[in-house]
């Protein structure tokens, strides 16, 4: 593990919870084929402060009929791809309460092209903000490992929030479609083995 060559360094505060986290991260996820993590940004020591998780899973990435979704009788069967990329960034401030880790699913490859990204309730698809996650983070000290692995339960859709009332889901466009379709259909209910 890479962060094994950092650990003979007295980190304190900040540094010693980016370690700490980095660490946790590579022990989870070494040697899985489902999710891969890899380090895109450092700070002055060296220490991860944006990460690249590749989640090699069969989700659903879309429906089919869009241009009219949501009109009634039309049906909005999925459209499934398997390999989403989702970019986790760590602001200045973190651990800090107000200032979480931003969980974000790329939409647009590196040229500007559209990529699948996810549907999910929890998981913005529309507009500006589309590929934001809600992690509903549990307390103040959740670690990232924690909300990598919760991200692959919402691809696996063992983890969703359509209902609208508190927490509310990211989507309400997308859960609206859970809710009238992909539930009754039993749409989102599907093997997720690569």
């Amino acid at each position: 593990m890479e962060s094994d060559s950092y650990m003979d360094k007295a980190f304190v505060g900040r540094n010693r919870r980016l370690l700490n986290e980095w660490r946790k991260l590579e022990e989870r996820l070494n040697g899985r084929r489902d999710i891969q993590l890899q380090v895109v940004r450092r700070n002055a020591d060296g220490l991860p402060t944006a990460y690249l998780v590749n989640y090699q899973l069969r989700s659903i990435c879309g429906v089919d009929n869009l241009e009219h979704f949501g009109e009634r009788g039309v049906t909005n069967a999925p459209v499934y791809a398997t390999g989403y990329q989702m970019r986790i960034d760590i602001p200045d401030g973190y651990p800090s309460v107000d200032c979480p880790p931003v969980f974000r699913f790329l939409t647009h490859d590196s040229e500007g092209r559209a990529i699948p990204h996810p549907w999910h309730p929890n998981i913005r698809w529309f507009g500006d903000f589309a590929g934001r996650v809600c992690i509903n983070m549990a307390d103040t000290y959740t670690d990232l490992v924690w909300g990598v692995e919760r991200v692959g339960h919402y691809l696996r859709y063992d983890i969703y929030h359509a209902v609208s009332e508190p927490p509310y889901p990211e989507d309400l466009k997308v859960a609206s479609w859970v809710i009238r379709q992909g539930e009754p259909n039993e749409w989102i209910y599907f093997d997720n083995e690569i």
